[in-house]
């Protein structure tokens, strides 16, 4: 199941869209499947990995930590030591490098925690491409850091105010861009859903992850029990898992957003949850927090990334097979990993990959020291500065905050009398 059969993963996936965007996917398709069977597109695109994006990542043995839990040992893939910070770069400089070898000068992409901003922004920098990025205001508001470098970066960042204002609707926004501009613009959509070829090509660019680990573990000698990674629309889960799909180990482990509860609009568990559903939305089908109208719920998550109503086609079909073992972390639950990976490990998660460090706190106890466990930290937490410090220090951070504002006005007042100066 590693490929799509015509787009579709069993009854998941597809290419749902209007005629207006059947041309330019068509064209991508026969144009991924072209570069990825040439060889110097190839060798290119690997030449890249290792001198800009830093592959291979490390995977580290958690000593401490599998010590004071007991039980398995825990690995840590660090995929937050690639170049931007998450995994989202492996993605983006694929894409951006098959939109330029088509002849699009013009990248668009949406964003949700911002790192698939970040990398987009950065990958067109890097080979010379414009760059638009679509992201919900909400998510503009909590991820100040990773705004400021996209446009850094060049990127032009577009603050979408309709709908739920977070990562569905920017979706939503970058599709009616790329339907209005299909011959100089390329859509670098960030997670491997959305309609036929993107779950295809983004679980492809991904899947250099669960290549290595799968090289590495074997380098080791370790009997790996599972491979744990967050998931919200799944783009690093499935090229975790992608080399071990067809296999009948290890166990595959997903990790849901819980939010703050169960309930409709308390979280984003699309396999966990009680609100999901069978759907058709953004171009693909799989499974949906949906109504009974079939209209888009309500999601929340601490984790702008995976707070998202859908999930990839090809995960849908994994879950429904019972390949793929889903389940969900609170956010209380994510920010206690955040902690105790950072303390005992000396590794800061982002609040995404924290939800697979929280499963991996739960399972590694349940499990015997022969066994190893391999958690995939997708990103790490530098962008998440905004939403940690008001948990974990919040009157240090409340005075930070106060002072930098009056730093800032200071600041503004002796500019503006310079200005003065020179009138």
């Amino acid at each position: 199941m590693a490929q799509s059969n015509n787009g579709f993963f069993d009854n998941f996936g597809g290419k749902y869209v209007a005629e207006v965007l059947r041309r330019p996917l068509d064209e991508l398709e026969v144009a991924f499947k072209e570069a990825m069977a040439d060889p110097e597109f190839v060798k290119e695109l690997e030449t890249i990995q290792r001198d800009y994006i830093g592959r291979e990542t490390p995977l580290l043995y958690a000593e401490t930590a599998s010590k004071i839990l007991g039980g398995a040992q825990i690995y840590i893939k660090l995929e937050g030591l690639a170049n931007t910070g998450a995994h989202k770069i492996n993605n983006a400089i694929g894409q951006c490098l098959l939109a330029k070898r088509m002849g699009k000068k013009r990248i668009i992409a949406e964003t949700g925690a911002g790192q698939h901003g970040v990398a987009t922004a950065a990958a067109c920098a890097k080979l010379g491409l414009d760059c638009t990025v679509y992201m919900g205001e909400v998510d503009v508001r909590r991820q100040q850091p990773n705004v400021a470098a996209m446009e850094m970066y060049g990127a032009k960042v577009h603050a979408v105010t309709s709908g739920s204002r977070t990562l569905k609707d920017a979706v939503n926004e970058a599709m009616r861009d790329w339907a209005a501009n299909p011959d100089t613009t390329h859509y670098v959509l960030g997670s491997a859903l959305g309609p036929s070829p993107f779950p295809d090509m983004v679980r492809e660019f991904q899947s250099v992850i669960g290549k290595e680990v799968k090289r590495q573990v074997a380098e080791r000698g370790l009997d790996v029990e599972a491979l744990i990674a967050c998931c919200g629309g799944g783009s690093n889960s499935i090229g975790f898992f992608a080399p071990f799909v067809d296999e009948a180990n290890p166990r595959l482990i997903a990790v849901e957003a819980g939010g703050i509860g169960p309930g409709v609009g308390e979280n984003a568990s699309r396999m966990t949850g009680n609100a999901s559903r069978e759907g058709i939305m953004q171009g693909y089908k799989s499974r949906f927090l949906l109504d009974e109208d079939g209209q888009a719920l309500p999601t929340r998550s601490i984790s702008a990334g995976l707070d998202y109503c859908g999930i990839g086609p090809q995960l849908a079909a994994l879950g429904a097979k019972g390949r793929v073992e889903f389940s969900s972390a609170l956010d209380k639950e994510a920010l206690d990993a955040v902690k105790f990976f950072a303390k005992n490990e000396g590794v800061l998660f982002a609040m995404e990959s924290a939800h697979a460090g929280a499963e991996a706190i739960k399972l590694a106890p349940k499990l015997p020291k022969n066994k190893a466990i391999v958690v995939n930290m997708s990103g790490r937490g530098d962008k998440d500065i905004f939403i940690t410090c008001p948990v974990f220090r919040p009157e240090e951070w409340k005075e930070f905050l106060i002072s930098e504002l009056k730093r800032l006005e200071d600041n503004k007042d002796i500019h503006n009398a310079d200005l003065m100066k020179d009138h």
